[in-house]
């Protein structure tokens, strides 16, 4: 394993100790100052005298067969980070990105953020009770980055050198001028180097393994069930980041096969809380004597950043789908207005791009010169409807059968080479236009088989796959499908997420989350300026132009969100009265005594 001390020069060990630093620091921001004081008393959305102890039961659809959650090998249990791992900072999701001190205590940072340096907390432990050290910072970095999901190199390969000048201490250097890295390594799950000695990092296991965040692995019943057990003696309970939150004393996650069954346990009792998927069931499927008693409680909790960016994503990779009037064409056929109100009850609203229903998102707005200096020679690729901000999407009769729509749908399919024969769509070579959408779930197959039903009216045929969690996770991995849907859940602050999501490295490399294969310069050169930012509105218009590129190259058929979490729950589980930005948070449940 390539050791970045090994590769720190006496020079540069040098120029490190002279750099002119701030000072050491609380927290940091994207953008400006963190918001909450160096005396904050805990975060502003939790109870901080929330209740503790007790036991809460969640259920997952899936499977697992892991619980090394670093892997892009096998599929690990969810929620082992958030749950047994810590970082050197963590998050407040009040604001749209700012971290304070966890396992740091203190952040020192350059001005131009070539240079930071961490301060580990004297009192912070691994739960088998031995000290977090320098050591295992630098050895969380080049593990995580040499033998880790594909995803850690991206992340960390910006790191030029580390020091480690005593056991409380890591100095990062890097020289790409990335102002978003001092955050992103803030925000890097810390392992124990002693307790991976002489075991294998790269295979998945079952083996329970090792953090220091509250709760440690418990009971592994492979594909079943995961019990995350309280750490009696978890070094962080006094910590102002941490009050108010990991309040039970254990957390059992429960894996069901489907939606339909993780239902039924929950009406049964053997759930305590739901987050609904499905708006059908939510309108008309709690009608049980529970929820009419006032024992399940049903809310949705609001959430205030981007609603998530969810869709059916064309595999551009596939000849069939790398022409963007091919897609434009399947999106106009999409009827939203028949869906919501004959399959959805009209709980939904329709998804604007990447960044919809937040200030970020480009919908209805013209292109102006700062985000113009953004786009240079890509505002030339963009259709006039897009420049000017007129564009929209598609709205229909909402008859199921829009003619209009589905003329245009056939025009566009037309230009690019697709007619309709006596066999149905087919190319100039007689090839006929057909294609699949890999499903992991039975809520997916209601909205994949109204959509196919509406492709077939053009001659178009789709064939709805169902696959269980292991296939569906291998397909992503590789881009085996042709169409699948997807979810990215962007936050008021994106940042280099992004190059993992949409820039054009990621439409080879195995495990990206770009999942419809988009190369394209001009996004790539709108991250690169959402990175280099050193102002909001600079930000803003970096992000809008993402938004703008993206949404004008018909990479997804967008979905619809509700406009926050759908949320049931036992009357016997409590929560504080606020929620962050993000939405609702699980970490600030209780449970009521």
């Amino acid at each position: 394993m390539r050791s970045l001390i090994r590769l720190l020069p006496i020079a540069l060990t040098i120029v490190l100790a002279g750099t002119a630093l701030a000072e050491p620091r609380h927290g940091i921001a994207m953008h400006g100052d963190p918001a909450l004081p160096p005396d904050f008393k805990s975060l502003p959305y939790v109870n901080p005298d929330a209740p503790q102890g007790g036991a809460l039961r969640v259920a997952v659809v899936g499977s697992f067969d892991s619980v090394n959650p670093f892997l892009l090998k096998g599929t690990a249990a969810q929620f082992l980070r958030a749950y047994t791992f810590e970082s050197l900072m963590g998050r407040n999701g009040a604001e749209p990105f700012s971290l304070y001190g966890l396992l740091a205590e203190s952040i020192d940072v350059s001005d131009d953020r070539q240079t930071f340096t961490f301060r580990l907390r004297p009192e912070a432990k691994f739960s088998d009770g031995s000290p977090v050290t320098a050591a295992d910072v630098v050895f969380s970095m080049e593990t995580l980055r040499d033998l880790g999901h594909p995803n850690f190199k991206d992340k960390y390969r910006k790191v030029s050198a580390v020091e480690a000048p005593d056991d409380r201490t890591v100095v990062f250097h890097q020289i790409l001028g990335d102002r978003e890295l001092p955050l992103i390594v803030g925000l890097m799950p810390i392992i124990s180097k002693a307790f991976w000695q002489g075991k294998d990092f790269t295979q998945p296991t079952l083996t329970p393994v090792m953090g220091s965040g509250p709760y440690m692995v418990g009971a592994v019943k492979p594909g079943e069930s995961i019990t995350f057990t309280k750490n009696p003696n978890y070094w962080g309970k006094g910590l102002a980041i941490s009050r108010g939150l990991w309040n039970f004393d254990s957390v059992r996650f429960d894996y069901f096969r489907d939606a339909n069954a993780a239902f039924e346990a929950f009406k049964k009792g053997d759930i305590d809380i739901r987050i609904e998927g499905d708006p059908g069931r939510w309108t008309a499927g709690y009608d049980f004597s529970a929820v009419a008693e006032g024992k399940v409680i049903k809310e949705l909790v609001a959430q205030k950043t981007p609603a998530p960016a969810a869709g059916f994503a064309f595999n551009t990779r596939r000849a069939l789908f790398a022409d963007p009037r091919v897609r434009e064409a399947l999106l106009t056929v999409f009827d939203f207005e028949w869906a919501n109100a004959n399959l959805f009850g009209g709980a939904y609203r329709r998804s604007y791009g990447y960044y919809s229903g937040s200030a970020l998102s480009s919908r209805g707005k013209p292109v102006d010169e700062a985000e113009r200096a953004v786009l240079g020679e890509a505002v030339n690729t963009l259709r006039a409807d897009f420049v000017d901000g007129s564009y929209a999407l598609p709205v229909s009769d909402g008859t199921g059968r829009d003619r209009k729509m589905l003329k245009k749908a056939v025009e566009l399919l037309a230009q690019a080479g697709w007619t309709i024969s006596g066999n149905g769509m087919a190319n100039a070579k007689g090839e006929p236009f057909h294609f699949t959408i890999t499903l992991i779930n039975r809520d997916q197959e209601k909205i994949a088989l109204y959509f196919q039903r509406l492709l077939k009216q053009i001659g178009i045929a789709a064939e709805v796959k169902l696959v269980d969690a292991t296939q569906f996770a291998a397909l992503l991995r590789t881009y085996d499908y042709d169409m699948v849907p997807v979810t990215w859940f962007n936050s008021l602050s994106p940042g280099n997420e992004q190059n993992q999501y949409f820039g054009s490295d990621g439409r080879e490399q195995p495990g990206s989350r770009n999942y419809p294969g988009i190369a394209d310069k001009g996004v790539d050169a709108a991250i690169a300026a959402m990175l280099a930012a050193r102002d909001r509105a600079g930000f803003e218009a970096a992000v809008r132009a993402e938004d703008r590129l993206l949404t004008s190259g018909f990479y997804m058929i967008p979905f619809y969100d509700a406009g926050g979490a759908w949320v049931a729950r036992w009357s016997s589980i409590g929560r504080p009265d606020s929620q962050p930005d993000t939405g609702f948070e699980m970490t600030t449940l209780w449970r009521v005594q």
